[in-house]
């Protein structure tokens, strides 16, 4: 199979326009294709004049011929990789997989599909009374520690954009991307540059994959935190929960970025915790409109067009700062999971048709922060959301104008934008609840993105804080197997382990490490 990339058309071509295009580049005639068809599009907004760039696969009738394209431009050959299995002889039990985020779900269908039946433990309910205590407390402000934005069936990205986006550009994605749309995904994330499923439709899509675990064979236990772990002879023999113990000699750790009491109590089993780079920062708010106009110009408001989508970024001072988990047409969420302490991130429904866009503005922090002790990291996130409570209580959110944290005044003006968090928000100077060193960055670093963006330190625009919760500040260490370092059997996986970072990365470390334990190990 032909993949012909770089296809530039105006915003009123359609899918054979761009086909007709692949073919005249191929120098093909009709006939001796099998298929063809647009593959990826996306946006160039980098010119005054808007264009879509679209990618077309085609299928050659006599493949024998591929070789005769080597030499053109922007075309490829594409096979598609299959995903290996191999299979393992010592003898593992049941597995246990120990969350059920994009990670543990789709470790645990993996692990389903190849006779393994899966014991599945999440220390939140499922998504319909997930969605009911998040609900509750974006109302009333009553939290639940356990369902909440972190907590819960499919994890942190569930209340997200329900981004795929991901540089890691592993064959796995096409898998993670086929089973998606498998479970009722769009057809149209197989298409976008920058796909995304949306939060409203993401949830059936989570739901229905467990589903298919259940229906061969697995268990999925709702409502059943981790309290330790058994060990004996420096390996895992067991699991122990509020609800009782499970037996298992393998065990997929896929906790989530927020699950600050197992990172707590892994040390003591001799595991290895290292610090982990993270962003901590502000959640920018914007009209959706002005976003549009600043990447469109003249072409916003084209049915072509998605919702503007923006990334930013600079260096100041040797740190990073930059833009992060962009949700055009959104809104700003509470996110806490901790009494007292008030945390920020954004979601998308898939219609993306909201009047304001949101996206975290951030400064990344690393080991030089805290002497290279996780605990240290795990600390200063926590002090950060405490003190952002702290300002007004009952969670509402400390937030000033863009114009205003650039000046130092503390101060907001409610105009054009109008502030999406629920719980509500009040005037606060935001530099106060930083170290100066990281709020001076993200003061040139605003500085900056208003010089790259029109209109982005606008006098309406607003800043929400505080964002915390960017990726884990830890790193649970795995040797070349996989397993944790200091415990056989233990499968360190996903974002809270430190080896992803978003719904599609961590998807493929679920796929990757439930490779890894059916190669060393033979399930019953």
């Amino acid at each position: 199979m032909l993949q012909v990339s770089g296809i530039c058309l105006p915003l009123s071509a359609k899918e054979p326009d761009a086909v007709a295009a692949a073919l005249k580049r191929l120098g093909l005639k009709p006939h001796e294709v099998l298929s063809a068809g647009v593959s990826k599009i996306s946006v160039d907004a980098r010119r005054k004049k808007v264009q879509l760039v679209y990618s077309v696969l085609v299928q050659l009738k006599e493949p024998a011929n591929l070789a005769r394209f080597a030499n053109l431009s922007q075309v490829s050959v594409k096979q598609p990789e299959p995903l290996v299995i191999r299979h393992g002889s010592r003898p593992g039990g049941r597995p246990v997989v120990c969350g059920l985020g994009p990670a543990g779900l789709f470790a645990a269908l993996l692990l389903a599909r190849q006779g393994a039946r899966p014991i599945v433990l999440e220390r939140g309910p499922a998504i319909a009374q997930r969605a009911s205590s998040v609900e509750q407390f974006w109302k009333t402000g009553q939290l639940d520690e356990n369902a909440n934005i972190q907590f819960g069936e499919g994890g942190a990205g569930t209340f997200s954009d329900g981004k795929l986006t991901t540089r890691i550009g592993d064959s796995r994605c096409d898998w993670v991307t086929k089973t998606l749309l498998e479970h009722g995904a769009p057809a149209e994330i197989a298409l976008r540059s920058k796909p995304h499923i949306g939060t409203d439709l993401l949830r059936g899509v989570i739901t229905s994959i467990r589903k298919e675990v259940e229906a061969l064979g697995g268990e999925v236990h709702f409502c059943t935190p981790l309290t330790g772990l058994v060990v004996k002879n420096g390996k895992l023999a067991g699991v122990q929960t509020i609800r009782g113990d499970f037996a298992a000699s393998v065990l997929v750790l896929a906790v989530g970025h927020s699950a600050r009491d197992v990172f707590g109590m892994l040390p003591q089993y001799g595991m290895t915790l290292s610090c982990k780079p993270f962003s901590v920062g502000f959640r920018a708010e914007h009209s959706q409109q002005a976003v549009d106009l600043a990447l469109y110009h003249e072409a916003a408001g084209h049915p072509a067009l998605p919702p503007g989508e923006y990334q930013l970024s600079c260096h100041v001072a040797g740190r990073g700062v930059y833009t992060f988990c962009m949700c055009p047409g959104g809104e700003v969420v509470a996110a806490a999971s901790e009494a007292g302490g008030l945390c920020t991130n954004g979601m998308s429904l898939h219609a993306r048709s909201g009047k304001n866009a949101n996206a975290a503005v951030v400064v990344g922090v690393d080991e030089r922060d805290f002497g290279n002790d996780p605990f240290a990291a795990i600390a200063f996130q926590r002090q950060l959301e405490q003190a952002a409570f702290r300002v007004h209580g009952q969670y509402i959110a400390p937030a000033e104008n863009i114009e205003s944290f650039l000046k130092g005044e503390g101060r907001l003006s409610i105009t054009e934008v109008e502030p999406t968090y629920s719980r509500g928000v009040a005037a606060a100077d935001l530099s106060a609840l930083l170290p100066t060193e990281l709020a001076a960055a993200l003061r040139a670093g605003l500085s900056r993105f208003g010089q790259l963006q029109p209109g982005y330190c606008a006098p309406q625009a607003i800043l929400t804080g505080l964002e915390t919760r960017t990726s884990s500040p830890v790193r649970i260490m795995r040797g070349e197997n996989l397993q944790a370092v200091g415990l056989e059997g233990v499968y360190p996986c996903g974002e809270g382990a430190g080896y992803a970072g978003g719904i599609m990365s961590a998807a493929v470390d679920g796929l990757r490490v439930a490779q890894q334990m059916l190669a060393d190990w033979k399930f019953a």
